[in-house]
């Protein structure tokens, strides 16, 4: 099993910039991708940007590309997506999700709130 903590939500301006983490503890030695996805209000659940635990290749969503980075730290076990340019379109809960193969390991959410 791996666990994963989500922290650096909140509330922040149209334009301004927010930090998430994400922390994996258990059985990190399985985990090949990290990634961010979010859900909106009514919507679906989304992708936003994944990475690569071992080459550190990276994909995102268009429409966060040139604004999110997703960056990530084996020592610490932990992934980070680093939001500038943000929009009221981009208020959602974030989640970090991990595994081998699939996405079979989810934290718990975090709350980004973007206002115009």
């Amino acid at each position: 099993q791996v666990q994963l903590v989500e922290s650096g939500g909140g509330l922040v301006q149209a334009g301004g910039s927010l930090r998430l983490s994400c922390a994996a503890s258990g059985r990190t030695f399985s985990i090949n991708t990290l990634g961010w996805f979010r859900q909106a209000p009514g919507k679906e659940r989304e992708f936003v940007a994944a990475i690569s635990r071992d080459s550190g290749s990276t994909s995102y969503a268009d429409s966060v590309k040139g604004r999110f980075t997703i960056s990530r730290d084996n020592v610490k076990n932990t992934v980070y997506l680093q939001m500038n340019s943000l929009k009221p379109e981009d208020t959602a809960v974030y989640y970090c999700a991990t595994g081998r193969t699939t996405f079979n390991y989810w934290g718990q959410g975090t709350q980004v709130t973007v206002s115009s």
